[in-house]
Parts: C-alpha cells; sequence; structure tokens
C-alpha cells in the first residue's frame, strides 16, 4: 500500500490580535490551505473535474485568483485594472505552478491593499454587485467566507484523487 500525503490537521492562526490582523490571518491561513491542496498532485489530475459540475483543484485556484483582485484590486481599490473573468476555467498552457504563483502574486497585491487601510469601516471605491461600495471589513469576511467554501470543495477533491486529507 502507497503512503498517502498528509498536510495533517493545522490550527489556524492566534486568537491575540487586533481586528484587521486576525481577519487576514485567518483569510492567509485559508489560502494556503487551497494552495496546499494543489501540493504533489500532478498537472493531469488537479485539471481534471473532481465532481459532475466540473470543480477541479486548478479551477478553484484560478477562481480564487479572479475574485482576490476583483474585490481588492477593482472595486476596493479602484485601480485601473480590467475585471478578471472569475469563471474561465485553467487554459492547457496553465500548469499548476504557473497557477499558484499568480494566487501567490494576487494575495500579494491585496494584502498590501488591506495593510493600507487605516479604517476597516471605509467604504471602497466601487462594488461589483448592485450596491454601494462595500467596507474593507465586508471585503475581508467576504473573502473569507469565498475562500473557506472552495477550501472544502478542495478538501473533496484532493480526497477523490489520492486520499489525501488535512488542512
Amino acid at each position: 500500500m502507497s503512503e498517502v500525503w498528509s498536510r495533517g490537521d493545522l490550527r489556524p492562526p492566534g486568537m491575540d490580535a487586533d481586528e484587521k490582523t486576525t481577519l487576514l490571518g485567518f483569510l492567509d491561513y485559508l489560502r494556503e490551505a487551497v494552495i496546499a491542496k494543489t501540493v504533489g498532485v500532478d498537472d493531469r489530475s488537479a485539471r481534471a473535474a473532481g465532481v459532475p459540475s466540473g470543480t477541479s483543484l486548478l479551477g478553484i485556484v484560478k477562481h480564487l485568483t479572479a475574485v482576490e483582485l476583483n474585490w481588492f484590486v477593482w472595486a476596493y481599490a479602484g485601480m485601473d485594472e480590467p475585471l478578471a473573468d472569475d469563471e474561465s476555467p485553467p487554459r492547457a498552457d496553465e500548469t499548476a505552478e504557473d497557477l499558484v504563483a499568480a494566487y501567490r502574486a494576487a494575495v500579494a497585491s491585496c494584502n498590501e491593499i488591506v495593510r493600507d487601510c487605516a479604517d476597516l469601516g471605509r467604504p471602497g471605491v466601487r462594488s461589483l454587485r448592485e450596491t454601494d461600495p462595500p467596507t474593507m471589513r465586508w471585503v475581508l469576511v467576504h473573502m473569507i467566507e469565498e475562500t473557506a467554501r472552495h477550501a472544502g470543495h478542495a478538501d473533496i477533491i484532493r480526497e477523490r484523487i489520492d486520499g489525501a486529507v488535512g488542512r
């Protein structure tokens, strides 16, 4: 019997911090959980649909990259960037390494925007919805929810690929 890769059950971040640090800590924890699900998976398996809806590990990473950029960069900061297509599947020429690197780069940019925000209650420049621009607090909580949901999807898909479990 071959040994199954396991990241183990990592604990969430500590509990003694200010609100921004806590929210960003949980978001970073979830981002890394998603990335960890791609470790040790060949590109073919990582791009293969893990469920009937067509969701794949790499599809999740690409989706989360777009969502991060859309909410933090385009909507909150109002930067002159085109909206990223958050429903675009990985292209044949995009490898797991490429997509994880793009996600990490997006996360770094988004974290900088969060760190530069002095007031979590301040609304951003524009919204992706037909509402007033949300506050940074709302964007952070929304991204925690979005990333957590997809981290759960990635858990299931990875376990179906090779039996690997753990956060």
